[in-house]
């Protein structure tokens, strides 16, 4: 069996075996972990509604994956997706409610600012991971915070005096699709999912298809070695950061123009990039691997919502279970190491 099959297999493996644990657990508990994994598909599939809030769920998830995926790909760990979320979030509501444009401008301009938002966030630590070799997880950790306290004040003195805090953004602004809903029975999936899938093939194309994804795969792989090439190592690591901070503003833009269409009243951390860092390491830091792994947690998110009223089981086994398949994920060289054991005896 070739590495391209072991490194498919791995993550397949994780997940059944954070499965199988979970329902180890259930059974410890005295849950019945048929009818809850049963009552998790049925939350998830069930209905067509369902299928839209799974997808609804998975859009934010693939592009805050991507933005952990794309670091991870030119050898940087962007711990700071969730407050580049954040800030994206609030930077597209900001424009969305402040201004009243055509669709055609209005729209773009919202998902621009997202952009550029999460993009000034990853500038930061990359600016400072290239000149001054400041580690970046560290920094990214800390601007976390600095994100989440910046947004809440936001929200509490600019937006809440131009309008009420929780009024929703003008429609010209909203990824609201009348269509989507209406195939899955008016669920809240919107076009942010089109502009996820653009997104994954955006990544592949630039880091498999380009000399300047070339160049930043390069620089993560061995940064002395690509600077005796005639490499810009600085410039990589910084347009790195900046690119991986723009996937993470997009996921905010998913969240404040489609799903929610407002500003938190009192912003706090939502999870989601912090869950991209799981998604990531799931899809092997690969586009379609993101894709893939973002419906499967997309799925466990809003599946579990059914198992306390369908099972009677707590959907905070649910968290136990993604632990799990991250600890199987993250201990892959055990999977590597048993697999080639099993090869060995097949022999």
């Amino acid at each position: 069996m070739s590495n391209k099959y072991i490194n498919i297999l791995i993550p397949i493996i994780a997940v059944l075996l954070g499965l199988i644990a979970g329902a180890i657990i259930m059974l410890i508990s005295g849950y019945n972990p048929i009818a809850g994994y049963a009552a998790l598909w049925n939350g998830a599939f069930g209905q067509t509604f369902y299928i839209g809030e799974t997808l609804r769920q998975a859009t934010p998830y693939i592009f805050a994956g991507l933005a952990v995926a794309f670091a991870f790909r030119t050898g940087l760990f962007n711990i700071g997706v969730e407050g580049q979320l954040l800030v994206g979030w609030i930077a597209s509501v900001w424009v969305g409610l402040a201004f009243d444009l055509p669709k055609i401008i209005h729209l773009p301009l919202a998902i621009l600012a997202a952009m550029i938002a999460g993009a000034l966030w990853g500038f930061v630590p990359g600016f400072l991971k290239a000149r001054l070799r400041v580690h970046e997880v560290i920094v990214t950790i800390m601007m976390n915070y600095i994100a989440l306290h910046v947004t809440n004040y936001l929200v509490r003195n600019v937006l809440s005096k131009q309008k009420d805090s929780t009024a929703h953004i003008h429609n010209s602004a909203s990824l609201h699709s009348d269509f989507l809903q209406k195939i899955t029975d008016f669920s809240t999936l919107h076009n942010g999912l089109y502009l996820a899938i653009i997104a994954a093939i955006i990544m592949w194309f630039l880091l498999e298809k380009t000399t300047k994804g070339f160049e930043l795969r390069s620089v993560g792989f061995n940064q002395h070695a690509s600077h005796y090439a005639g490499m810009n190592v600085n410039r990589n690591i910084v347009q790195s950061m900046v690119i991986s901070g723009v996937f993470a503003g997009l996921a905010g833009a998913m969240e404040g123009l489609g799903t929610f269409g407002y500003a938190f009243l009192q912003p706090d951390f939502s999870g989601i990039g912090f869950d991209g860092i799981a998604v990531a390491l799931l899809g092997g830091n690969t586009a379609i691997g993101v894709v893939i792994a973002a419906l499967l947690f997309g799925a466990l998110r809003v599946g579990s919502l059914n198992m306390p009223i369908e099972a009677n089981v707590p959907n905070e086994l649910v968290e136990i279970v993604i632990a799990l398949i991250i600890f199987f994920v993250a201990s892959s060289y055990i999977i590597k190491w048993a697999i080639g054991r099993f090869k060995r005896e097949a022999k």
